[in-house]
């Protein structure tokens, strides 16, 4: 899998390699694996994008997302902490 990942601090970021998406949300919680079905949401809670050597994590976000053809992309609203 791929994640997009858009912040008006870093610009856009690709992560390629991706194992798993997990978001943990005050509406959803969701693990994304390959070959998910197609969705669209809103993130407001913490985002991890686990690869095959490290986990990425974003905590207290907002943020919109996409998931489509094994591309995840997201675009973060507000900053965040790394």
């Amino acid at each position: 899998m791929i994640v997009r990942i858009f912040t008006l601090k870093k610009g856009l970021e690709l992560i390629e390699d991706v194992i798993a998406i997990r978001i943990k949300s005050e509406e959803t919680n969701l693990l994304i694996l390959k070959d998910y079905i197609s969705l669209l949401g809103k993130i407001n809670g913490d985002l991890e994008i686990e690869t095959s050597d490290n986990t990425i994590t974003f905590n207290n976000i907002k943020a919109n997302f996409m998931n489509d053809n094994n591309t995840f992309s997201v675009i973060i609203d507000e900053e965040y902490h790394d």
